[in-house]
């Protein structure tokens, strides 16, 4: 089983940027942890800041892997062209918030691209990645 991983704009940061709402953790060690445990799983990583080079992994991936995990960070709640290009491709995309959106600020409510996802995870910290992979299982 293949899983791409995809995090947009700021996520580079974690375990640097808002503490208090991120954690102290880097993406990086956390993703050493979702290998160690999911070994029977090839879990591949991208992170961008820019809006077309996530539209561009994609497609990339979107036609050949088993599952992708999108946390599109702020480009959730602005990216038309991101919602597209999840609608345009055939592998199932589970969308994951670290923080709860929903108790976040009022903007951060509406997902553009949730309603082409197979669901939403928010909220449940680094977990939400855990809890996405297992829902490929």
């Amino acid at each position: 089983m293949k899983i791409q991983i995809i995090n947009g704009p700021n996520l580079n940061l974690l375990g640097v940027r808002e503490k208090s709402i991120y954690g102290d953790s880097s993406f990086e060690d956390y993703l050493k942890t979702l290998r160690d445990k999911y070994s029977i799983i090839e879990i591949e990583y991208f992170q961008s800041n820019v809006e077309g080079e996530i539209i561009n992994k994609l497609h990339e991936v979107g036609f050949s892997y088993d599952g992708i995990i999108l946390n599109g960070g702020a480009y959730t709640h602005t990216s038309i062209g991101i919602a597209d290009a999840i609608a345009g491709i055939n592998t199932t995309v589970v969308e994951v918030h670290i923080s709860n959106i929903y108790a976040r600020e009022e903007f951060r409510h509406t997902s553009l691209t949730g309603k082409n996802c197979k669901g939403v995870l928010t909220g449940f910290g680094l977990d939400g990645y855990r809890l996405a992979l297992e829902s490929f299982l």
